[in-house]
């Protein structure tokens, strides 16, 4: 009970944080366009190496970004057919500590550190008045336990998957790299590598199992016209992996993932942004969409620049292909450069 309540504390103490910091006075003499650093938070599918896009501008050699990145998911998913049945049921917390490194000219290294809570949560009873306020469907929310976290899957009467205790801890560490292929002006495309560790405990979903290298592609364009600098970017990858724990007989050796987004900053010190992302399925085997279907997400919010070297990023997202990903993700990501 205790550790509960210090996560918690802990969890709202950072938030009360972002929102300080967003009422601050802007000082910053530009706006970054940068993607948001989000992926699918589905109990299921963070526990693999799905990549962010990352920014297509790289560092200068010698430079260093750090951040800190908060991904809150709602959860909320039951289907069944006559031989599996899913309930996924809870809130994940993800914080991922990151930093990136200019190492040559044409260079760049970086390392994600994840730390990851299962909880009953608190967003329940928001999430259901917002969709009675504005009459979208809660899809057997509203009948469900508040607050419950029950991620459980079961196969031909075999209970394959079980999380109903709250937990946290270390996830699976990720090493990048990146390398451009072309740069001018505020335009870019960069060549992207990741190799996903498995340090995390995959009974506890906080962790695959697996060893995962990811590579991908991201092109970024840009400019600037009288109401304010503009940026598109997109990329477009794949993902290899090693058979982890999670569902070995169904889990599925590679999936192509990528995203497209756009940008725009009115003033200096502000942008907003909208993205989407997608990837195939990690598993198969399955006539479950949370189990086995594409998934896409969208992303929309924006960045408030504090400075020329520190920004928040601000996102919400909902699924697009439903219970593919969480009904609801909220992402923080305070970065700084030195």
């Amino acid at each position: 009970m205790n550790n509960e309540i210090t996560r918690t504390a802990g969890f709202h103490a950072i938030v009360a944080v972002c929102f300080t910091i967003l009422f601050l006075p802007p000082v910053a003499p530009a706006a970054e366009i940068v993607p948001f650093e989000s992926t699918n938070q589905s109990p299921l599918v963070q526990i693999y190496g799905l990549p962010g896009t990352g920014n297509a501008v790289l560092l200068p050699r010698g430079r260093t970004e750090v951040g800190l990145n908060v991904a809150l998911s709602n959860n909320y998913a039951v289907n069944e057919n006559s031989r599996e049945h899913i309930i996924l049921d809870g809130e994940t917390t993800r914080f991922t500590v990151a930093a990136r490194y200019g190492l040559f000219p044409r260079m760049e290294i970086g390392v994600k550190i994840p730390y990851i809570s299962h909880n009953g949560g608190f967003l329940d009873g928001f999430i259901e008045s917002y969709h009675g306020i504005f009459g979208f469907p809660n899809g057997g929310r509203d009948q469900a336990p508040k607050n419950r976290l029950l991620y459980r899957y079961r196969r031909d009467g075999v209970e394959k998957i079980r999380i109903d205790s709250s937990g946290s801890g270390i996830g699976d560490l990720q090493l990048t790299t990146a390398f451009p292929l072309y740069e001018e002006n505020s335009q870019g495309t960069t060549l992207n590598a990741a190799l996903k560790l498995p340090t995390g405990d995959s009974d506890q979903l906080r962790g695959s199992g697996s060893t995962d290298l990811s590579l991908w592609l991201h092109e970024r364009l840009g400019g600037t016209f009288a109401a304010g600098n503009w940026a598109s970017y997109g990329s477009a990858g794949i993902l290899f992996m090693t058979e982890g724990n999670v569902l070995p007989d169904q889990q599925k050796r590679w999936a192509g993932f990528g995203s497209l987004g756009i940008g725009w900053a009115p003033l200096n010190w502000l942008s907003f942004k909208v993205q989407a992302d997608a990837h195939t399925p990690f598993f198969s085997d399955s006539d479950l969409k949370e189990i086995a279907a594409d998934a896409v997400q969208l992303i929309v919010g924006g960045t408030i620049s504090f400075s020329e070297r520190t920004a928040l990023d601000i996102g919400v997202s909902e699924d697009l292909i439903v219970n593919t990903s969480p009904d609801v993700a909220f992402y923080f990501t305070l970065r700084t450069r030195f």
